[in-house]
């Protein structure tokens, strides 16, 4: 086992509850910060090798205490997802890798722990080793969508078994502990009475349905040892009718407690058999309140002696301060939070809480793993830097256009020391991003541009709001770069009769009026056509969505796509798919009628509404690039191999005198996520 790490003594002299150390066994964390197992999709057929552990050893170096790794990591060859980001701890080929991880995490003072599991009924039987899936009884879970066997008694001696040599190639690794997993695996699958069924000694009562979690952690324990580390990740509640309730968790947990087989519990709630359930329970997202089931944990927490974790949406400093200094919490889990900022720790312990990169609750790491919406750098850290360099020589950079892409190239290029000036249109930086904001499913979104424009403030970056800026504009300032983020405009230039609708801008804006019978027609399948259309029905509009795909927001993150199809089934608002609109014309004084046709058939169908919203992304604001192009050094050209490469531009054969960019949606219609990478890795070697 690895050797405790001390505190630095900014944390032990401090008062911050935060920044209290913690002692479990032999193991002192340096305070009650960490991020807990998930999978990145970082890995390399199974193995943690590079690029994952650069992911981890990010935020080590920020300052947390712990970081787990190995979300849902196999234990044995019929515990796969199939789909990748699955570390394969059922072989010793990846003990020399978690040796390396082990020694770089513990060189940054931070400890590590893996979770180990099998899946049980979630395995999918139709990829990988094509094994079926296996659980305490036939089964089938509506998200993994395997139908499962009931396992015998050579199948839970085999998985035992398994689990256990898992553990023992943690401890060769010299990992500081090993996590189980409860809930939806096949430990959690064998608590619940939703999911077993037996009629056995593994089945019917309490005691029976713990059986197999207890001979695990017995197998576990029996290789470990007593010294290291052994989480469970526990559920408190299925919030399930035919489920485990709170009081079903609490037995469960005094059984482990009793027989000194845990030494922590990572609390978790509800389920995660559904999308719907990981959305709103086991993961959620922006759609649920900060911290939803922290009251619940701490609860749990008054009903045991051991030391309780958690995670769910807790990104502020002060709910994380709360659920330590009330006692709900020992150690209070930021795993989204630090994709988000790495550095969590260190800018508490530095006083600047207020400059930590804020959570928004996008949920798009779950979709993209790992990338955070306004962080490029979280999943990337071998090719980009979470903490940017300044650079060998300064240089006078022009920004236009103050959305995400704006804000961003200005922010990296003024860390880099440039010399920054910012022109906006507006009367306030934000963007496209200050209209999606207006629709209350994604007003948290505002943090992305609030901490830009703070961090914009802090580095004497000037602004010059209310400023329509022309190609005359920007060559008065001498500049040595140019980038143009002036966004786009809404496209309906290839609607015939575009004229008669409105565009999701015009309506988030409220510039027209409204109207109770609207049609809002989605070409896109991304947030704003969906979240329009529910915001239009909260103001009492009696709204059907067409869609062009074959289902509701096709481009969203899996776990909101489930979030508003509950939405639009909950508000009662219809939804018409696989259409795409043709014309729109003028039904009498009060009616317009819109054409759409079948994406399969080439069917035309006509539908009549007062009002008809379009949303089809945009098309390019470009107009001062263009005006620039001949007269900057590169010619408006960003050389591709140079970008992705992360080095300098090379001077190339123009005229001019200054380099000339284009990023964001002032390139091509895209999200917030693309659009912040632009400016990032473009600005990052500038």
């Amino acid at each position: 086992m690895a050797a405790t790490h001390a505190s630095p003594a900014a944390a032990t002299a401090s008062k911050d509850p935060l920044l209290q150390p913690l002692r479990i066994k032999g193991l002192t964390l340096r305070n009650r910060i960490m991020s807990t197992s998930h999978a990145s999709f970082l890995d390399d057929g199974g193995m943690p090798m590079e690029r994952y552990q650069r992911y981890h050893e990010e935020k080590a170096k920020g300052g947390l205490a712990l970081t787990s790794f190995g979300g849902s990591s196999m234990v044995d060859v019929d515990s796969s997802w199939g789909n990748g980001g699955q570390l394969n701890l059922a072989t010793d080929a990846v003990i020399p890798h978690l040796q390396a991880f082990s020694q770089r995490i513990h060189a940054h003072g931070a400890a590590l722990m893996c979770q180990i599991s099998h899946l049980g009924r979630r395995a999918d039987a139709t990829t990988l080793n094509w094994l079926p899936a296996l659980a305490p009884s036939r089964s089938r879970e509506t998200q993994h969508r395997a139908f499962s066997r009931e396992m015998d008694e050579h199948d839970i001696r085999r998985i035992v078994k398994a689990y256990g040599a898992a553990a023992e190639r943690c401890r060769e690794s010299g990992l500081d502990g090993v996590e189980t997993l409860t809930g939806g695996h096949l430990i959690g699958q064998f608590f619940s009475p939703r999911t077993n069924f037996r009629s056995d000694r593994f089945g019917g009562s309490v005691e029976n349905r713990v059986r197999f979690g207890l001979m695990v952690h017995e197998e576990i324990r029996r290789r470990l040892g007593d010294e290291m580390i052994v989480s469970m990740r526990f559920v408190i509640d299925e919030a399930s009718e035919d489920g485990l309730s709170f009081e079903d968790c609490l037995e469960i947990a005094a059984i482990f407690e009793r027989e000194g087989l845990v030494d922590v519990f990572n609390c978790i709630f509800g389920r995660m058999d559904t999308v719907i359930a990981l959305a709103e329970h086991n993961m959620p997202g922006m759609s649920q309140p900060l911290a939803p089931f922290l009251s619940r944990v701490g609860a749990f927490r008054r009903h045991t002696n051991l030391p309780v974790f958690h995670a769910a949406r807790i990104t502020d400093i002060a709910t994380a301060r709360h659920a330590i200094r009330d006692g709900l919490l020992d150690m209070v889990a930021m795993t989204r939070a630090h994709m988000a900022d790495p550095q969590i720790v260190n800018k508490i312990m530095r006083g600047e809480e207020d400059r930590i990169r804020p959570c928004v609750g996008a949920s798009y790491c779950m979709h993209k793993k790992v990338n955070c919406i306004h962080n490029p750098a979280s999943g990337r850290e071998t090719t980009m830097p979470q903490i940017i360099a300044p650079a060998a020589r300064k240089r006078r950079v022009v920004v236009v256009g103050g959305g995400p892409a704006g804000l961003e190239a200005a922010r990296v290029s003024a860390e880099r020391g440039h010399e920054v000036l910012l022109f906006e249109a507006g009367s306030q930086p934000g963007g496209q991003l200050l209209l999606a904001c207006r629709a209350r499913q994604r007003r948290d979104l505002i943090g992305i541009i609030d901490w830009r424009t703070a961090e914009l403030a802090r580095l004497g970056v000037e602004m010059r709001c209310d400023t329509y800026a022309t190609a005359e504009d920007v060559l008065a300032e001498n500049p040595d770069v140019v980038i143009v983020a002036t966004g786009g405009l809404p496209d309906v230039d290839w609607l015939d009769g575009a004229e008669h609708c409105q565009t999701v801008w015009d309506v988030l804006s409220a510039t027209t009026e409204r109207s109770s019978d609207i049609i809002v027609y989605d070409g896109t399948g991304r947030h704003e056509g969906i979240s329009t259309t529910l915001h239009l029905k909260e103001q009492g509009c009696n709204v059907h969505l067409v869609t062009i795909d074959d289902s509701l927001a096709q481009e969203v993150e899996y776990s909101t796509r489930a979030v508003y199809r509950k939405q639009f089934h909950e508000s009662g608002i219809t939804a018409t798919m696989d259409h795409h609109l043709v014309r729109v014309s003028r039904n009498g004084a009060n009616a317009l009628t819109a054409t759409f046709r079948h994406e399969l058939t080439g069917d035309l169908l006509d539908m009549t509404a007062s009002q008809v919203v379009v949303e089809r992304g945009t098309m390019p604001l470009d107009e001062v690039f263009h005006d620039l192009k001949d007269r900057s050094v590169n010619e408006g050209v960003t050389d591709l191999e140079a970008l992705l490469a992360g080095t300098p531009q090379p001077r190339q054969g123009g005229a001019g005198t200054f380099e000339l960019h284009r990023i964001g949606d002032a390139v091509a219609s895209r999200n917030v996520h693309a659009s912040i990478y632009d400016a990032m890795r473009l600005c990052m070697v500038l």
